[in-house]
């Protein structure tokens, strides 16, 4: 056992270690009560004054003394590193375990599977990662477009060509194994103290090799380019599935598609699989110079050896529907995310250092069913169609694969005018100047305007210093849902398991990967190795 002393604050001036100090000081500890004292997250607070907020981690020999402490302090609570602890199943399987996806729900999966001494079979639509990196690369240079291999679809998934980001809202003790996971596979120290970490798309490509090769010491299998094409249900089971034209018998099935794998949705659909429509969000991708965003939030730090390129994190509500900023990428690049012909996708993406001029982020409008229609597959239309739109704005003219993009202060002004300025859009098949309010519907735009307005009273030229919208953002969640019981698997089908962003159930890579694991701790409580 530990405890975790928090809100401990200290200069960006003070050695990183002082706040360990002031955290043994504060409790009033001695040095022959301690075992061992480290930090346990840092993060930045710029809201009044520029400082590090810190909780450190101290074990102490007497578990009887940490519980009193966090009877005291309410800043003090006890810690307990869990394991995770399998109860394993008796029911034979009748088939390999299968996993349909090799994104960050995929990926844990299956690796918590193989350290358990299961076998499972991976099955991943996309290339390997230096395959896939040649095919990205080759469409952001030419607009020629793999649709087997893209930013959405290979290894790692969708979060392979992204910032990396680590931060999430849920509370759960599985977080800190995905960490010590990524740790062990090649990713930087810092994730498992920064309160904000992230990996970076450059360094995250490694990691995940080394992950895929884990499993496959381990037992499992790894399948490229190997769509999951269609399944066979008979008597609420799935019986075998078909991939790349040949059948194979399956024993259970883990779904982890991704939000982007529409086709498979409308497969499963067809086989009677149960989704329902949910909510996800639509908008597009703002740039701004990043020494700008510095300015604006660190203020005279801005520049500070000590800190971090400044990110942010915006939402407001009204009438019952949000607008916000995601996926904010300091020193990053918008990129071009499409998975199909004939459409536009943006995303964000950065290197590890962040190091680039430019700070971008979506910044997306919330629709629901009530919006786009309560079919199942009625999100996925309502998106297709507003990617289709996108491309053809676009292209009617300029190059095709180019993207629109609009002047903020143009878009909540009213005005069409597209003379760039010191942010130049990083989007890398160009962009095309074009009215954003006629692409997106009334009511998006609408409160794209008034989140845009709100978002420039926390910063200070949000909406100006030359900041370019570039669109369209689609692909933040799935549009779709495939409900599950208590036992994780789908309510018609009693061995396949929805898993992760694609079946509803995450929003992130640290959420995917979580729920990836516990989705490999329903198989084993159920079924024998």
């Amino acid at each position: 056992m530990a405890i975790i002393v928090s809100q401990i604050r200290t200069s960006i001036d003070e050695q990183r270690d002082r706040a360990i100090s002031k955290a043994i000081a504060l409790l009033g500890l001695s040095e022959n009560e301690i075992k061992s004292a480290k930090i346990y997250k840092t993060s930045v607070d710029a809201r009044r004054e520029v400082l590090f907020v810190n909780s450190v981690i101290i074990e102490l020999y007497s578990e009887k003394r940490e519980r009193a402490l966090a009877e005291r302090h309410d800043n003090v609570k006890l810690y307990t590193h869990e394991k995770l602890i399998v109860k394993f199943g008796t029911e034979p399987l009748d088939g390999d375990i299968v996993i349909a996806g090799f994104g960050p729900a995929g990926m844990f999966c299956a690796l918590t599977l193989c350290e358990f001494g299961y076998k499972p079979v991976v099955l991943e639509r996309g290339a390997a990662m230096d395959e896939r990196i040649s095919a990205v690369e080759s469409y952001w240079k030419s607009g020629s477009l793999d649709p087997r291999t893209n930013v959405q679809f290979g290894e790692g998934g969708a979060g392979t060509f992204s910032d990396g980001k680590l931060t999430t809202r849920i509370n759960d003790p599985l977080c800190s194994r995905v960490l010590e996971k990524l740790c062990e596979f090649g990713a930087p120290g810092e994730i498992l103290t920064k309160a904000k970490p992230h990996i970076g798309t450059d360094k995250l490509r490694n990691v995940v090799k080394n992950l895929r090769e884990r499993i496959i010491e381990l037992g499992g299998e790894v399948r490229f380019l190997s769509p999951l094409e269609d399944i066979s249900v008979q008597g609420g089971h799935v019986r075998s599935l078909r991939v790349n034209g040949g059948e194979m018998k399956c024993g259970a099935i883990v779904l982890a598609i991704g939000h982007s794998a529409h086709d498979t949705f409308e497969m499963l659909l067809k086989n009677g699989v149960e989704l329902v429509p949910k909510p996800f969000s639509v908008g597009a991708r703002i740039e701004h110079l990043q020494a700008d965003i510095n300015k604006a939030l660190y203020g005279k730090f801005a520049g500070h050896p000590v800190l971090p390129p400044a990110e942010y994190a915006l939402s407001h509500r009204e009438n019952g529907r949000g607008v916000y900023t995601f996926c904010m990428c300091p020193g990053g690049f918008v990129v071009a995310s499409a998975s199909g012909s004939g459409s536009i996708v943006t995303n964000g993406m950065s290197y590890f250092d962040r190091a680039g001029d430019n700070a971008n982020s979506a910044v997306l409008v919330s629709v629901s069913p009530e919006d786009f229609g309560s079919e199942p597959l009625s999100g996925a239309d309502f998106i297709k169609r507003l990617e289709n739109k996108a491309y053809e704005m676009s292209a009617a003219r300029g190059k095709n694969g180019s993207a629109p993009a609009m002047l903020t202060r143009e878009f909540i002004g009213g005005g069409t005018a597209f003379s760039l300025g010191r942010v130049v859009p990083t989007y890398p098949l160009g962009v095309e100047p074009c009215d954003l309010r006629e692409l997106f519907p009334d009511f998006v735009s609408e409160y794209l305007d008034k989140g845009i307005r709100q978002f420039e009273r926390r910063i200070r030229g949000f909406s100006d210093s030359d900041s370019v919208l570039t669109a369209i953002e689609t692909r933040s969640s799935s549009p779709v849902r495939i409900p599950r019981n208590e036992f994780a698997v789908a309510e018609k089908c009693d061995n396949l398991y929805p898993c992760g962003e694609g079946a509803g159930y995450a929003g992130g890579i640290m959420s995917a990967a979580v729920d990836g694991i516990k989705t490999a701790v329903a198989i084993m409580n159920r079924y024998k190795a």
